[in-house]
C-alpha cells in the first residue's frame, strides 16, 4: 500500500514534542493492518503503559507494505514531525516476504539506527524471523541481523516481534501473517518489560543540537 507522507501525518495530528513520546516505526505490523485503530500495537501499548501508571504517548508511524528501504526513505520525515523521545523499530518483515537479500535489509536497518543515534534517540529494535523455506542461509542471516545491530548500537533488543503469536491461528487474522486484536495483546504483554527498559533511558528532548545533527 502506497502512503504519502501527508497522509501518514493524519495519524499524528499536530506535531508532537515530548521525551515521553514513543514513535512505533514500521510496516503493517505497526500500522494495524486489518484492525481498528484502537486495536493496533501502538494504541494497545499506550493503553497498557497508562494502566501501569506510565503517561507515555505512543505514535503510530507504521505504513503497510513498507520494506526497510521504504522505511529508511521516510524516517527523517517522520522524526521531524513527531520529535519522539524514543523509537520502537519494527522493520524487515516485508523484506523477508519478498526474499530481498538480507544484506540489503541489514544495511538499511543500520542506516536507520545511525540516523536515530544522530538524534540521540534511545531505540528498541524488534526482530523478525525468516521462513524456513527461504533456505538455511537466509534464515541464519535474519537470526543474527537484529542481535548484531542492537549490540553494536546499544539498542534494547526484543528478538522476535511475533513471539508467542506466529503460527497460532487463534491469534492471527485469516492471512496467517497479521495478528488479530488478541494477538496484538499478547505481543504487548511480552514486549512490555523491554519497553520499560527503553523508557528507563533518558529520552531525546529535541534541542537544536539533535534536531540538526549535522550542524
Amino acid at each position: 500500500m502506497a502512503v504519502s507522507p501527508g497522509s501518514v501525518n493524519q495519524c499524528f495530528g499536530a506535531d508532537i514534542q515530548s521525551d515521553k513520546t514513543i514513535m512505533a516505526f514500521g510496516d503493517s505490523l505497526v500500522a494495524g493492518y486489518g484492525l481498528k485503530t484502537e486495536d493496533a500495537f501502538p494504541a494497545q501499548l499506550e493503553a497498557k503503559l497508562k494502566a501501569e501508571g506510565l503517561a507515555v504517548k505512543v505514535i503510530n508511524a507504521g505504513v503497510s507494505g513498507d520494506t526497510s528501504s521504504d522505511g529508511l526513505n521516510r524516517l527523517e520525515w517522520n522524526l521531524a514531525h513527531v520529535k519522539p523521545g524514543y523509537v520502537i523499530l519494527i522493520m524487515g518483515g516485508n523484506d523477508m516476504l519478498r526474499a530481498i537479500d538480507p544484506a540489503i535489509t541489514r544495511a538499511n536497518l543500520q542506516k536507520m539506527m545511525n540516523i536515530l543515534k544522530s538524534h540521540h534517540i534511545p531505540v528498541l529494535i524488534a526482530g523478525m524471523k525468516a521462513f524456513t523455506n527461504l533456505g538455511p542461509q537466509f534464515a541464519t542471516a535474519y537470526a543474527s541481523m537484529y542481535k548484531d545491530i542492537a549490540g553494536k548500537d546499544g539498542a534494547v533488543l526484543y528478538p522476535f516481534y511475533l513471539d508467542g503469536v506466529a503460527m497460532k491461528p487463534d491469534l492471527n487474522q485469516e492471512d496467517g501473517i497479521h495478528p488479530n486484536k488478541d494477538g496484538v495483546a499478547v505481543i504487548v504483554d511480552r514486549i512490555l518489560p523491554d519497553v520499560k527498559k527503553l523508557l528507563a533511558q533518558k529520552g531525546s528532548t529535541w534541542t537544536s543540537s539533535n534536531e540538526n545533527p549535522s550542524k
